[in-house]
């Protein structure tokens, strides 16, 4: 028995020592890398492999994209987030398994059966094997290059989505990016140059590749170390304006919610929690892209360097900072946030982005993506509005170029807000701009001498919202849950008002106070306003818009923003038919959920949105007409211009039309008409569906003749009426009730144009009405128009730098 048993212990010791010999043998000429996860990198064969000594072990994996395409339609950038995903390596046989688990459905409970039931009863996901290269007792060696180099970031089917063309991983034409390959303590990161072959069939990949069929990108692998379990949560609460993290707990009792809010926030503690102020243990310090150039560099630190303010009024000492990223950091390191410079071919969104522990809502890094061409069409905005150049001498455009500033430091701590688990807030501009988190219009103003002045274009500082977000997001309590519920009275109060993206978005939008890009508590009041800043700048523009040396064919990209100036505070007034006035209301904290707009309010917006549709306010003067000539050699035509049906030649109609298009489309949407029909049944003050109809005709195809281009363009918008009509009467989703008004409309509206053909002393309008009626006659009957609607719409405006 000894003797097996001593032949046994030989055998063991012996296959221990071949293991050991193996690795060794296996390591040899390799470069190891020792941290959380190590990992070897094989220089002569292009591999790397890790090291994995603990098996089911939940960790952080995060997909990120740090060398970008470039196109803004194709919306693959630089630094871009991808998933964060809670996932554990399994040893099975001889692979090893990387799991995906399910984050959203589980069982916060000590029972371990319990939370079991829930992990069988929804799928996880393996989202990657790997063969076992080498092992010993306590590790196992695995090939990572091919999941390295695979399409992690579904970069293929982004670019197939949009149109682009298909594509693959073409592995011989892909490697490891040793540079960016390194190993910490908490985390490991590993990157590879990745090439993708195909057909690119599109322009918007074509315009930013040398050669489309070939794009060749970087794509990063982050490995996490899970915090520890000191982190607090906090729930969330719908007035909060933040974020939530959501998930269905099976562990809940009966009478509470299945699904958990949670907000996501940064750990923020005092080193002394007892004292008024304090510092934090540890700061959120945000690293700025040291690519960026002055005068921007400094505007973005200033603007992000706002939130302290927020901190310092909870009793924090400089717990926000920003610094430098150093020159050997990587951006895409989980350890560093980042407020990074990007740039894109044509303008574009920023955002902010942030990697969030799943269980807890904990953010481990924020990552601002700041597009480079948003500062540069703040400054043609501000050029269009004052037309500074004199032709014989140097103009001073340094208030533009701080207007262009103005806006970076107020993006800067908008898209920071974000990374600090902060939702936007389109209401804010009721509250006297009272947060960075809404999407400000620049606020222009006459002087006394009726002059554009444009220093309070944007405003300085984190507002009374934000303050109250980051009260209740960081606020340390002694009774949380008292002290979040006297913060989210306190701030209603105040009057303080909050709307987020599911309702300011929407065309069909019903909210009377959650807009984008508008000003002021008043929405008819400011886009009455608002196009008395237009007229004035209409008014002086014209050569001295444009620095010498710039074609004349270039005063049309600069006329964009200006001629369509009014359009933001048109989204805003057209909110207010059939319009509510509601809030995120609780039982328990607010009396009056939801009320109807006041039905003179409605009257007034109807009044002042039809006053866009005149064609003497949509008709350009001769002024600029002679200036603009078609676009000089060298130069192109693309979405910053305006839609021409003139071939080369510049076309103000077509540019009325589209202006014309934007009012009518929104004042004739069909859920906004279902509820305007709805809302008039409660209340019959309220206009009718058929009131609206009759006053946008009235003003539009019944209006007197006008003369000149105000004629041609009054053709033109009253087409555009009767293509929205048509379009209207047609749509599929459009209920029955607005339906039978839109066809009784319909009806008498051909009956008038017959009548009034014959007794408008005009041929050319008659020939119209003719027309006209003649469409009205086929739809009716054919249930189809003769010719589909034209193609025109308005330039792109958003962001007031653009997505």
């Amino acid at each position: 028995m000894r003797f097996y048993k001593y032949l046994t212990f030989l055998m063991l010791a012996f296959s221990l020592q071949v293991h050991a010999q193996s690795l060794s043998e296996f390591a040899k000429d390799k470069q190891l890398f020792t941290g959380f996860i190590p990992f070897y990198l094989d220089e002569s064969s292009g591999k790397v492999y890790l090291q994995i000594s603990e098996f089911d072990q939940p960790f952080l994996f995060q997909s990120s994209l740090p060398h970008g395409i470039g196109s803004n339609d194709i919306g693959l950038d630089r630094g871009q987030l991808g998933d964060t995903r809670l996932v554990q390596f399994e040893k099975r046989g001889d692979k090893v398994l990387l799991r995906q688990l399910n984050t959203y459905y589980r069982a916060d409970s000590d029972n371990v059966m319990e939370r079991q039931a829930v992990n069988e009863a929804f799928a996880s996901s393996i989202i990657q094997g790997f063969s076992i290269v080498e092992s010993d007792k306590n590790r196992v060696i695995i090939d990572y290059t091919d999941f390295l180099m695979s399409d992690i970031h579904g970069l293929a089917d982004s670019l197939k989505r949009r149109k682009q063309g298909s594509f693959a991983v073409d592995k011989s034409r892909s490697a490891v990016y040793q540079e960016r390959s390194k190993a910490f303590v908490d985390n490991t990161e590993l990157e590879a140059i990745v090439t993708f072959k195909g057909q690119g069939t599109g322009a918007y990949l074509k315009s930013v590749t040398p050669d489309a069929n070939a794009v060749s990108v970087n794509l990063h692998h982050s490995m996490i170390r899970l915090p520890d379990n000191n982190y607090q949560t906090r729930t969330f609460h719908p007035f909060s304006g933040m974020w939530s993290v959501e998930y269905a707990d099976y562990a809940s009792a009966i009478e509470d919610n299945l699904v958990k809010r949670l907000i996501p926030r940064h750990r923020l503690e005092k080193k002394n929690p007892e004292a008024k102020r304090s510092e934090a243990v540890e700061p959120i310090i945000y690293y700025l892209d040291p690519g960026v150039p002055e005068p921007v560099k400094s505007a973005l630190i200033e603007g992000a360097l706002w939130w302290n303010d927020a901190y310092e009024a909870l009793g924090f000492i400089d717990a926000f900072q920003v610094k430098m990223l150093p020159a050997d950091a990587d951006p895409m390191d989980v350890r560093y946030n980042v407020i990074q410079w990007v740039h894109r071919a044509t303008r574009g969104w920023s955002y902010g982005a942030s990697v969030i522990d799943p269980r807890t809502g904990e953010i481990l890094k924020g990552h601002v993506t700041l597009g480079s061409l948003r500062v540069r069409q703040d400054y043609l905005i501000a050029l269009g509005l004052t037309s500074p150049f004199d032709g014989k001498q140097q103009a001073d455009t340094s208030p533009m170029k701080e207007m262009a500033l103005a806006r970076i430091r107020q993006l800067s701590a908008h898209e920071v807000g974000h990374t600090l688990g902060i939702a936007h807030n389109f209401s804010a501009s009721v509250n006297n701009r009272a947060s960075v988190m809404d999407y400000p219009h620049p606020y222009i103003q006459l002087d006394e001498n009726g002059n554009v002045d444009l220093s309070e274009a944007y405003d300085v500082g984190v507002g009374a919202w934000d303050k109250h977000v980051i009260a209740y997001a960081y606020g340390i309590f002694k009774n949380e849950q008292k002290s979040l519920t006297d913060l989210i009275r306190s701030a209603k109060a105040k009057g303080l008002k909050y709307m987020s993206d599911p309702d300011a978005r929407p065309r069909s939008g019903a909210d009377a106070h959650g807009h984008l890009w508008d000003n002021g508590a008043d929405p008819i009041e400011e886009l009455a306003r608002v196009n008395k800043v237009r007229n004035k700048a209409l008014e002086r523009f014209g050569a001295d818009t444009i620095p010498a040396g710039t074609p004349f064919s270039e005063l049309e990209n600069a006329l964009v923003p200006i001629y369509n100036f009014h359009r933001y505070q048109v989204e805003a007034a057209v909110k207010l038919i059939a319009g509510l006035d509601y809030q995120y209301a609780i039982k328990g904290e607010d009396n009056s959920p939801v009320k109807l707009v006041d039905a003179s309010k409605q009257k007034q917006a109807i009044h002042a949105l039809l006053l866009t549709l005149d064609s003497q306010f949509l008709t350009l003067p001769e002024s600029i007409l002679s200036l603009i000539p078609p676009k000089a050699y060298g130069y192109y035509r693309d979405r910053e211009s305006f839609p021409s049906k003139t071939g080369l030649a510049f076309d103000p109609v077509s540019a009325a039309q589209a202006s014309a298009k934007h009012t009518i489309s929104l004042m004739l949407e069909p859920q906004r008409l279902a509820r305007l029909q709805q809302h008039h049944a409660r209340n019959n003050a309220i206009p009718a569906v058929s009131d609206l109809l009759n006053q946008l005709t009235t003003k539009t195809i019944k209006s007197g003749p006008a003369s000149g281009m105000e004629f041609v363009v009054q053709q033109r918008v009253n087409q555009q009426t009767l293509d929205n009509l048509f379009s209207l009467y047609h749509d599929a989703e459009l209920v029955a009730e607005v339906r039978a008004d839109v066809h009784q409309h319909l009806v008498e509206l051909q009956e008038w144009l017959n009548i009034n053909a014959n007794r408008v002393g005009n041929d050319k309008l008659a020939s119209q009405y003719h027309l006209l009626a003649g469409q009205i006659a086929y739809s009716l009957q054919q249930g189809k128009v003769i010719s589909p609607e034209a193609k025109v719409k308005l330039p792109p405006g958003s962001p007031i730098g653009n997505n």
